[in-house]
């Protein structure tokens, strides 16, 4: 059978090693357990063929690429039914799955980002989601406060999953080798079922905090008008990088507090 041509403009690198493969799916806990796994992107199924082994009982992928489809539905006939031509970032998944459901894949690099604040959206269903993406995003994802690297998506999932850095992948298990190393992450539902605070206002203030990272929090949220109550708030004399989740949830039920008043 053809191979699948990996296509640039989609950000495809399609993994060649499947003893990579296999420690990825065996990173999904429990397979079993759950009423839907989604694969994300799977190109030519490296990680198809595994997580087919691992007797998922409701395993979807879906992909973009008409040609990876194509090729899918040849070597999958199995899984036909369950093959999905379209766009997971425009899917409604919480509609086509009611249970709570796991993600895997390895992410096209330029929608990782999007996949995760996607991932953010259906927190109330995403139990679990195992992602291959660049080095630095996933860097990035797991960083604690303090860090550099500590950003809005690490604030963000950190507040709702449990991040786990497992390993790394060098450009030599892909085709074609991206210019970068890539690793692997995992995230697991915490406990939090809704902040306690707005949690719109927390995705405000969260992104308004790190859009200028350099400067206090007392100048990078002043687009957010924050009340006059807090003005000596030691919260403001701080960069965004160095305040926790709790952190910023403390902050954002003063500014809610201070608005009512």
């Amino acid at each position: 059978m053809a191979k699948v041509k990996p296509k640039k403009h989609l950000g495809q690198h399609f993994l060649k090693d499947t003893a990579i493969a296999q420690k990825i799916v065996s990173s999904l806990t429990n397979h079993n357990n759950y009423n839907q796994v989604i694969e994300v992107g799977p190109g030519m199924g490296v990680l198809t063929q595994f997580l087919i082994e691992k007797n998922n009982p409701k395993l979807t992928i879906v992909d973009i690429d008409f040609e990876s489809i194509n090729y899918l539905k040849k070597e999958f006939p199995t899984l036909t039914s369950n093959i999905i031509s379209g766009d997971f970032l425009k899917t409604d998944w919480q509609q086509h799955f009611k249970e709570p459901f796991a993600i895997i894949g390895n992410f096209p690099y330029n929608i990782s980002s999007q996949i995760f604040f996607k991932v953010l959206e259906m927190r109330s269903s995403v139990e679990e989601v195992v992602g291959m993406i660049q080095k630095e995003v996933a860097q990035r994802i797991a960083s604690p406060p303090g860090n550099k690297t500590y950003g809005i998506l690490s604030v963000l999932l950190q507040a709702y999953y449990s991040i786990d850095y497992l390993f790394m992948v060098g450009p030599e298990s892909f085709n074609p080798p991206p210019k970068v190393d890539s690793a692997v992450i995992r995230l697991k539902r915490n406990n939090t079922v809704t902040l306690d605070c707005d949690e719109k206002l927390f995705f405000r203030v969260v992104k308004q905090g790190f859009q200028n990272r350099r400067k206090t929090l007392r100048n990078a949220l002043k687009p957010l008008a924050l009340p006059i109550s807090i003005n000596d708030d030691e919260q403001l004399n701080l960069r965004a990088e160095q305040l926790l989740v709790d952190d910023f949830v403390l902050l954002t039920q003063k500014i809610e507090k201070g608005w009512k008043k």
